[in-house]
């Protein structure tokens, strides 16, 4: 039962880690990243690679606006609860992002 448990925990950590801004920032192809929610498009034009996984999900807000504004206040705790998530996972992954700021630079958003 205590090794079930902790599959089971380290399952829905690893679920909720897929939706974060950081495992989609981290490698991503040619530097380039699109960010778009339900079909609408993020008005940022490039994204810094340190913490790049908590800059992701602000252009996710800073976008094109819903119709219905109620669907933006429904999804603001997940959102505020990724965004922690991401900034824990960047504040890991620190070493490995400040190396490719430096030699790359920022992230394009293709939209």
């Amino acid at each position: 039962m205590r090794h079930y448990n902790g599959y089971l925990s380290l399952f829905i950590l690893l679920f909720l880690l897929a939706g974060c801004g950081s495992v989609r920032t981290l490698a991503p192809d040619q530097g380039k990243v699109t960010i778009s929610y339900n079909d609408k498009k993020s008005y940022c034009q490039s994204i810094p690679r340190v913490y790049s996984g908590v800059a992701h999900n602000f252009c996710l807000m800073y976008g094109e606006p819903s119709k219905t504004s109620y669907t933006a206040a429904a999804d603001l705790p997940v959102w505020a609860i990724d965004t922690m998530l991401c900034a824990v996972t960047d504040t890991l992954a620190l070493p490995y992002t400040i190396s490719r700021q430096v030699k790359d630079g920022s992230l394009k958003v293709v939209r």
